[in-house]
């Protein structure tokens, strides 16, 4: 069972992406954080999701202001097995970092 840093990623503008899937037979409590490294706004998106792309239900974040230089962290998130945390961002330069632990 993994614990600290599960994924990470550095997000392309416009694109869903995975940064981490919570093995089967296993339930992974997380926190999300994500970081605006530029000067500029941007939107925002998060899900927790059976598929790399999310259903209108699966989303726990939807075009969230992220200020600049900003971040937004949820925390304390209990994850079902084989469901993937999937993100996105209206614009490049946002990095995402999944961490927790995993029963």
């Amino acid at each position: 069972m993994a614990n600290g840093t599960l994924g990470q990623a550095d997000l392309s503008a416009l694109t869903n992406t995975t940064v981490y899937t919570v093995p089967a037979d296993t339930t992974a409590t997380v926190n999300i954080n994500l970081c605006n490294r530029s000067g500029l706004p941007r939107s925002v998106r998060i899900a927790i999701c059976a598929s790399g792309t999310p259903a209108n239900s699966e989303y726990i974040e939807y075009d969230t202001y992220l200020t600049a230089n900003g971040t937004l962290e949820r925390t304390g998130l209990v994850v079902s097995a084989n469901k993937l945390i999937v993100v996105y961002s209206t614009d490049d330069n946002v990095s995402v970092n999944v961490y927790g632990y995993e029963a």
